[in-house]
């Protein structure tokens, strides 16, 4: 089927035959399209970058030698598509994507999770794309044709032209080397286990109708809208560059082997060396190092930095799969956003802080690669004195409970790939959460803790409007019931406290 692939690609060069584009469409949409919803995890953003990917394919099919194989080169480019949305799409939103990290925060931490598959895929989707990023051409290609096409390895030896033995071992190879990747970013997992949990969840039926509807743009010339076009450009841009890059590196060697004088230097030099120091930390006062950015916190060196701000106002934080986390200009304890709470994943309106907690405001970098917070609260135990364990004690709460069974804006989710959930001045919005991210978004708006009554089960997706600065309970209360049905009801339980006690 591999070799039918060209085929039908030099057909469309040739002749723009309409029954061989949409055979392309329909055999690689599933792959095309789940890839594209894993890394951008919103649905409609992923059905563009896939109308773009073959739109791509169309343009670039007389250009794709007899040796392509198309898979691997669909992928690579979604990769791309990808990539150049997220980036448009940071810049777009922020704010949003600040709330996004710092919720991140408060979530479980991987290693109390059971091992399901479910559970695994959940740890896996968000990395998978990056890990494969870091292979190499060969092995990338390989895992793609073994898992995202289920190919033998008779196939997979056909496409890479070597033996089966060769691909076999190819295939072990690069596996190991995504397990070896994955556990850098704190998920350790057998390569077994991983080859099982991609092959099963990492391609999924592209949404009905989607693969017609891309033949009919692509074959027949039909428009497309301003936004999937913006997508193509970057796209095509991201890659013109990396052939440009490529052809320089491979200039560099062929000048450096013939022994001239002459250098040449790649311009495009990476964000975060690759040297960077545990011990003299000096590159720590530069600020570049301490943006709210997870994909810039992951390539930082194991360090645990605690110091006096050198920021002059909050300026949030970031934190992510492996423990990793930094905060700037945050308090030790007894005020949002504080250390303590963090290193022991507990919420704030959920913490007794003794009266005489320190106003000084600090700095925080932990990329130590221990998944638990153990050492940071040993850390904090140790520099200012405070500890901290969990206890049941009666409080002041609110019970969240159903009023309006027909719950308008609570809705199962539409997307089980990603968790996404943010806050802004005008509404909350949880994509593919439980309850009980709406319980902690609650807490925040009313200060003290808030407990699941409803006895709803699952995911959903959820869209809460709401003024913060106008906030008041009746406002609140009105909002809830207008727009999810729901009431909160005050009483008085036992809950698990985080008791803060300061030690000699």
């Amino acid at each position: 089927m591999m070799s039918d692939d060209m085929t039908l690609v030099r057909e469309f060069a040739a002749n723009q035959s309409e029954p061989a584009f949409a055979a392309l469409v329909e055999r690689h949409i599933a792959l095309v399209h789940s890839a594209a919803l894993r890394q951008v995890g919103d649905a409609h953003l992923a059905e563009e970058i896939t109308q773009a990917v073959f739109i791509i394919l169309a343009r670039k099919a007389a250009s794709l030698g007899s040796k392509t194989v198309l898979s691997a080169w669909l992928y690579r480019t979604t990769r791309y598509a990808a990539a150049d949305a997220l980036r448009a799409r940071h810049r777009r939103q922020a704010r949003e994507q600040l709330a996004y990290q710092l919720d991140a925060m408060n979530t479980d931490d991987l290693s109390c999770r059971s091992e399901t598959a479910a559970d695994v895929w959940t740890q896996l989707a968000p990395l998978l794309d990056d890990a494969l990023a870091e292979l190499g051409e060969t092995d990338r290609t390989a895992l793609v044709l073994r898992f995202f096409e289920n190919k033998t390895a008779r196939e997979i030896a056909g496409a890479l032209r070597m033996e089966e033995a060769a691909a076999q071992k190819r295939v072990a190879r690069a596996l190991e080397k995504l397990r070896a990747i994955f556990v850098k970013r704190g998920v350790t997992l057998t390569a077994t286990v991983i080859a099982g949990v991609v092959a099963a969840n990492s391609v999924q039926a592209a949404p009905v109708g989607l693969a017609v509807k891309i033949s009919v743009i692509t074959a027949k010339g039909a428009t497309v809208g301003s936004s999937t076009l913006t997508l193509i450009k970057g796209a095509l841009k991201i890659m013109a560059w990396t052939k440009a890059k490529t052809a320089i590196v491979v200039g560099a060697s062929v000048l450096f082997a013939a022994g001239t004088t002459t250098m040449v230097v790649e311009k495009l030099a990476p964000s975060i060396p690759s040297n960077l120091s545990t011990t003299d930390l000096s590159w720590a006062d530069d600020p570049r190092y301490w943006k709210s950015d997870f994909s810039v916190l992951k390539k930082l060196p194991p360090v645990m930095i605690i110091r006096p701000t050198k920021f002059p106002r909050n300026g949030g934080g970031v934190g992510g799969v492996g423990g990793r986390m930094m905060l700037k200009n945050v308090p030790l304890g007894n005020m949002p956003g504080n250390m303590i709470d963090h290193a022991y994943d507990f919420a704030l309106t959920r913490t007794i802080f003794p009266t005489d907690m320190p106003s000084e405001r600090y700095d925080l970098m932990f990329t130590l690669p221990d998944r638990s917070k153990k050492i940071l609260q040993q850390e904090l135990a140790k520099r200012f004195g405070y500890v901290a364990h969990k206890e049941s004690r009666q409080a002041d709460v609110l019970l969240l409970k159903i009023q309006n069974p027909n719950l308008p804006n609570l809705k199962p989710t539409q997307n089980r790939f990603h968790r996404r959930i943010f806050t802004d001045a005008d509404k909350t919005v949880i994509e593919n959460g439980d309850i009980s991210a709406l319980c902690s978004r609650i807490e925040g708006y009313v200060g003290k803790p808030v407990l699941d009554r409803t006895g709803l089960k699952g995911q959903y997706d959820i869209t809460f409007k709401i003024k913060l600065n106008q906030q008041s309970m009746d406002i609140l209360d009105h909002a809830l019931l207008d727009q999810l049905g729901l009431e909160l009801v005050p009483s008085r339980e036992p809950i698990e406290m985080l008791v803060v006690e300061k030690v000699k």
